[in-house]
């Protein structure tokens, strides 16, 4: 099993790291920890004590009671170990919460999967026609994990698919082809599933997609979208993840795609981007701002086809504001504020040491508003750890906060005897930073210098001079209240460095020397650089400027951020903002800017509000009711912009009646007898007041009625009991307790629909040509929609061809009855549409049917029309015979689509340069003679309808040339047999020959089986071991060759005694003795000549031999059916020629003579018969494109074993 383990915690004083783990064996969920630096200061001892325990899925999980797991003893990991048990069962939510003496924190859920590596089922290969000029789709469905695989099409060669706008990838794996060409024809479509995390990849079986040219392509096709499918689609989306909008379209020349946003007419190029061929649409990380109406339009010269995209942005919880940990007294006052924002709005909820507060006691010192918690009084009992967790649908996030009560000696953390060192005007910060609890209280001894304006000292307790001179040069002294700690700074102005003596004006004669002075004061503790800037140029011709610099020099940088922030001039719709810039450092301030936060509505987002121009420091700012506003200042100079203002001081403008109403008020209903009225709901910034309500007014449309209304929080509104798609008028107006907004727009909208109660009427059918028809009708009626009509679907049936018995099938290649499909013709006014990709000479039913958002409507009643003739397609098959050497018999079978009446066939060859042309009748063979054996011959046969000749298919054949007895014959001797082997020429055609063998230790010369030259081995048995014998090869009556071989001996062993042989020969006489019983049984108990089993033999040789199968011949006995091999020795009795050792001491007892093919004609050993073989036109030709065909064998002496076996069978 393979795991995912996503886990982020927070410990007391420790942090958890985040991991992700994906193992087939071995699982670890870890829970780590490191120390906050504040307890770096304190006694570490509770630190040492860390206690671990988890929670899965609301249980308590106990790691070290399960055999399974291993535990860390150091901290709250374990890891799972694949063991008896199944790894499943770990799966679930789990929390770790860490404890010590100070309190218990908790880590944010998380969540364990276990599941298996994808694998591929077992699938079939896909085939996949398509006609020319039509779409097509390649469907992918990897087997499905919590990962979505990468999805990656290629060919056998592991080379990609090349896409365009024409063949595209879709988000869902599948390849779509606007329209496919002849050239997208391939067997290797082959769909790649790419698993990135379990680090596998699936290849699919391949798919073969056939693309059949046709002569009646329809080369203009207006667009149509593939994907997605209806008018309109609704995305829900999160804040800050990736969103891709998809349209792939067909049509003819390939459609492009654009896109365009609605809401406000404007897509943001920074925040969208268009990728695959300008099929998706990106948003790489949306937000609010990306909310609204999207449309995708695809375009060619043929018209347009649109969709349209309603995006909704929602998002996860995230933080605002974190509260903070921190160390307090006792007898303080604690204020934990936790502020978070999602859509919809978070709940937030507080919980002490990992217990929720609203399960414990109340507690009078402890008070709770929404996202602030406020500790009263607190004492060193109330060292806590507080979690705060914000949650919506779309997620949970959680904080821990550290609360420590505690009572610390001050301390100050600044070194002693500090030098600070300005130059006059400069301000100078001497620092004075201290620890303890209560935080120290403290002051300056020069209460002197603390009177004067320029000296302030900060919240922190550091000492800033402004525009420092030489006279507040001197000692600081910083001390602690109620304490003897104290520390001394000592503070130098230096002087600013001044040119007192510029260098003066010069007249100087060509090739005299010059003199420039130039004198400065500077201060002692401070190194000096004098440079000269002048002409580049050192010829004495040049005149120039010099100039003198002195260093140190001011150097510029952006400003220093605007201070002293005033609001004046305050009234319920404006006030007035004044401000002080901060330091230019040498560079002019250009621009200020000016930003709000609007904090009961819009806390901690800062929204711009205007800028003014440098020399400006008052503008006067409008105003919203209601509102609680906050400003801050940011200043530009060339080098760039301050830091931010402190925020100004608040205010809170007086609530007033709204001034707006919601836009983009709408009806969606989509129930029938159901009125639901949208719109979208108003920034919270805009109420202007408590008790915020949407007014909703509606009526039905042409009636001066009453209004109905009704008040709501929020949107949508349903009314019940609407009609179907009744027209209705709708206002919504916004209203708190001080009124209501301005009069509303008035919007017309419809309750739901229901499905269309008519079918289109006078549906008319034409067709153009063979795979081409036009269907015309009359569109319904607008009452009988029941809604808005989105177009028509056509459905399609092929009931099989017009004709079976005008069309003479071969093979049973018809068999594509029962094809179906649908066409949607998508628009209201569309009263006509042209359809392709129908098969010629077919006969169709078609029927129609409207359909709007519900659903579709009645069929109309069915149309049957047949479409005309077209061209056939490639006859089926092509083989060849060659009964000569100039000779070839051509035999195929019709094709598979006829597509009409076959009238006969065209075809074509070349022998020398010189074309040959022949019509055929409807036949399915041709002999052509007079052909030369030297060169092969390529054929072009094709089908005619009266259309014309259709697609040819086209083959290359030779003869075959006269066949001789084999040469180079090797030879291999066993113990009781002869194994014999040659090549077979490639085109010759099969003879027959004989093989006489001699025992020369004493026998007879015997005879083998007929033999065939394309056998290429064959084995001699029944011999006697360890003997010598002459071997003599006999074609049409005379010795074509000659061999003296020896068998090998007997090998020892028990084999050879007398006892084994005497039980073996037992056996194989019980053997025999139930075969014989076999055969009577299945011969019926009959008996029967000689020669009637010579006349069934002749006529098993009258059979034909099976095409696919090499020597082998089927014979016939009522419904029984049995098979030989062509090496199987005849059955028959053993032949007993004399004892010498030539065949013409043999002619004194016996009458021996060959026919011409190599047969016997005579008789031996009592005036037997030997069957005669067939003769040269009889043998099967072996062609360069046909398979060998061998002749069938003959009975005759048993050689083997297997013979005998055989025949007992």
């Amino acid at each position: 099993a393979s795991t995912h383990c996503h886990i982020h915690m927070l410990y007391p004083y420790r942090t958890l790291y985040s991991w992700r783990i994906r193992s087939r064996s071995f699982t670890q969920v870890k829970c780590m920890y490191s120390f906050i630096y504040l307890l770096l200061l304190l006694s570490p001892s509770p630190l040492l004590f860390v206690r671990f325990r988890w929670v899965k899925d609301g249980q308590q999980f106990d790691p070290a009671s399960d055999p399974q797991v291993l535990t860390s003893e150091k901290s709250g990991t374990f890891s799972v170990v694949s063991g008896d048990g199944p790894i499943s069962k770990y799966m679930g939510k789990y929390r770790c919460y860490a404890s010590n003496e100070l309190g218990t924190a908790i880590s944010e859920e998380a969540q364990l999967i276990t599941e298996n590596t994808p694998i591929l089922t077992k699938e079939k290969r896909q085939r996949k026609t398509v006609e020319e000029g039509d779409k097509a789709i390649l469907n992918c469905n990897p087997p499905s994990s919590s990962t979505p695989p990468n999805i990656h099409w290629m060919d056998k060669s592991k080379f990609h698919i090349h896409q365009s706008d024409r063949v595209t990838k879709g988000l869902d794996g599948r390849l779509y082809f606007s329209h496919v060409i002849p050239s997208d024809s391939r067997d290797d479509y082959i769909c790649h599933a790419q698993y990135v995390t379990a680090r596998t990849i699936l290849p699919k079986e391949p798919i073969q997609l056939i693309v059949t040219p046709s002569n009646s392509v329809v080369w203009h096709r207006k667009p149509h979208l593939l994907h997605p499918t209806g008018s309109e689609t609704r995305v829900l989306a999160l804040r800050g993840q990736s969103l891709v909008l998809e349209c792939i379209p067909k049509g003819l020349p390939t459609p492009s795609v654009t896109w365009q946003r609605l809401t406000n007419g404007v897509l943001s190029t920074s925040r969208t981007s268009t990728q695959n061929f300008g099929r998706w649409l990106r948003f790489n990380s949306i937000d609010e701002s990306d909310q609204g109406d999207y449309e995708c339009i695809a375009n060619n010269s043929q018209g347009t086809a649109k969709h349209f995209f309603t995006v909704t942005v929602e998002a996860a919880p995230y933080w605002i504001k974190k509260p903070a940990s921190n160390l307090y007294a006792p007898g303080e006052n604690v204020r934990l504020e936790c502020h978070a924002e999602g859509i919809p709005t978070p709940t937030i909820t507080w919980s002490l040491n990992g217990n929720p507060l609203s399960g414990l006691d109340p507690e009078p010192r402890r008070t709770v508003h929404g996202g602030t918690l406020r500790l009263g009084d607190v004492t060193k009992s109330d060292t806590a750890v507080y979690q705060c967790e914000a949650s919506n649908k779309h997620g949970i996030i959680l904080v821990n906060t550290y609360i420590h009560v505690i009572e610390l000696p001050p301390q100050i953390l600044t070194r002693d005897m500090k030098v600070y060192r300005v130059t006059q005007g400069q301000t100078a910060v001497l620092d004075c930073e201290t620890f303890g609890s209560p935080r120290p209280k403290i002051h300056d001894t020069l209460e002197l210098v603390l009177s004067h304006a320029w000296v302030s000292q900060l919240v922190n307790g550091s000492l800033q001079i402004s525009n420092a001179s030489p006279k507040d040069s001197g000692s600081y002294m910083c001390s602690v209240f109620d304490s003897n700690l104290s520390i001394a700074a000592s503070l130098d102005v230096l002087n600013r460095t001044v040119i007192i003596s510029p260098p003066e004006h010069k007249r100087v004669q060509r090739g005299k020397s010059v003199t420039l002075t130039c004198d400065a004061l500077v201060d002692d503790e401070l190194r000096f650089l004098i440079s000269w800037l002048g002409p580049l140029s050192l010829d004495p011709e040049v005149v120039g400027i010099y100039i003198c610099c002195r260093y140190p020099h001011l150097l510029s940088d952006r400003p220093d951020p605007p201070f002293n922030l005033t609001l004046t001039n305050k009234q319920s719709r404006s006030l007035t903002l004044s401000w002080i810039p901060g330091n230019d450092h040498n560079s002019p301030i250009n621009e200020f800017v000016v930003e709000y936060e609007e904090l009961r509505s819009r806390k901690g987002h800062w929204q711009f509000l205007l800028n003014s121009s440098g020399d400006i420091q008052q503008v006067k700012i409008p105003l919203q009711p209601f509102c609680n506003y906050t400003f801050r200042v940011t200043a530009f100079n060339e080098f760039g912009r301050s830091e931010p203002s402190n925020p100004s001081e608040t205010y809170r403008t007086p609530p007033a009646a709204p001034d707006r109403n919601p836009e983009d008020v709408r009806t969606i209903s989509t129930e029938p007898g159901v009125l639901t009225i949208a719109w979208k709901e108003m920034d919270k910034y805009y109420f202007n007041g408590p008790g915020y309500q949407y007014k909703v007014m509606w009526r039905a449309a042409g009636h001066r009625s009453h209004w109905n209304q009704s008040a709501v929080s929020s949107s949508p509104f349903v009314v019940r009991e609407a009609g179907t798609f009744q027209p209705f008028e709708i206002k919504v107006k916004a209203v708190n307790q001080l009124g209501e907004g301005p009069d509303p727009i008035l919007v017309t909208g419809h309750s739901g629909e229901d499905r269309p109660l008519m079918a289109p009427q006078n549906i008319a059918i034409t067709p153009v040509n063979g795979s081409v028809v036009q269907v015309k009708w009359v569109p319904v009626s607008r009452d009988s929609v029941q809604g808005h009509l989105l177009g028509y679907k056509i459905y399609l049936r092929r009931l099989g061809p017009q004709d079976m018995r005008g069309i003479r099938v071969q093979g049973g290649h018809e068999s594509d009855n029962g094809d179906s499909w649908v066409v949607d013709v998508s628009g209201s006014n569309q009263v006509e549409e042209v359809l392709e990709g129908l098969r010629p000479y077919s006969k169709y039913e078609l029927k129609m049917t409207a359909y709007n958002s519900k659903g579709e409507g009645p069929f109309s009643g069915p149309h049957e029309f047949d479409t005309p003739e077209g061209v056939p397609g490639a006859p089926a098959s092509l083989t060849f015979d060659s009964p000569s050497e100039t000779s070839l018999t051509l035999h195929w079978s019709p094709p598979r689509d006829p597509n009409g009446k076959l009238i006969g066939y065209l075809l074509h060859y070349q022998e020398s340069n010189v074309p040959h042309s022949l019509c055929l009748n409807y036949v399915y063979h041709i002999t052509l003679d007079n052909l030369d054996p030297k060169i092969f011959y390529a054929f072009y046969l094709s089908a005619s309808t009266s259309t014309g000749p259709g697609e040819s298919i086209v083959r290359t054949a030779a003869t075959l040339l006269d066949g001789g007895p084999p040469s180079n014959i090797t030879v291999t001797a066993g113990e009781t047999n002869v194994n014999l082997s040659w090549v077979a020429g490639e085109r010759y055609r099969n003879v027959v020959f004989y093989i006489m063998y001699l025992n020369k230790n004493g026998g007879r010369w015997e005879m083998s089986e007929m033999i065939n030259s394309t056998q290429s081995f064959y084995q001699l048995q029944g011999l006697q071991s360890g003997s010598q014998y002459r071997l003599s090869f006999l074609f049409n009556n005379s010795t074509f060759w000659e061999k003296e071989i020896k068998t090998e001996g007997p090998k020892g062993g028990f084999a050879t005694q007398g006892w084994f042989i005497g039980l073996i020969s037992a056996i194989v006489l019980l053997l025999l003795v139930l075969l014989i019983l076999c055969f009577i049984k299945r011969s019926k108990g009959g008996k029967y000549s000689v020669k009637d089993k010579e006349e069934g033999q002749v006529d098993s040789e009258a059979r034909p031999m099976k095409d696919d199968a090499f020597g082998e011949y089927r014979f016939v006995t009522g419904d029984n059916e049995e098979k030989r091999s062509v090496s199987q020795p005849s059955l028959g009795v053993e032949s007993k020629l004399g004892s010498d050792d030539s065949l013409a001491g043999y002619g004194d007892s016996v009458d021996i003579q060959f026919n011409e093919d190599g047969s016997f004609i005579g008789q031996y050993s009592g005036h037997r018969d030997v069957p005669g073989a067939v003769g040269h036109d009889s043998s099967g030709a072996t062609s360069p494109v046909n398979p060998m065909i061998m002749p069938p064998s003959y009975p005759g002496v048993p050689n083997s074993v297997t013979g005998i076996l055989n025949r007992g069978n």
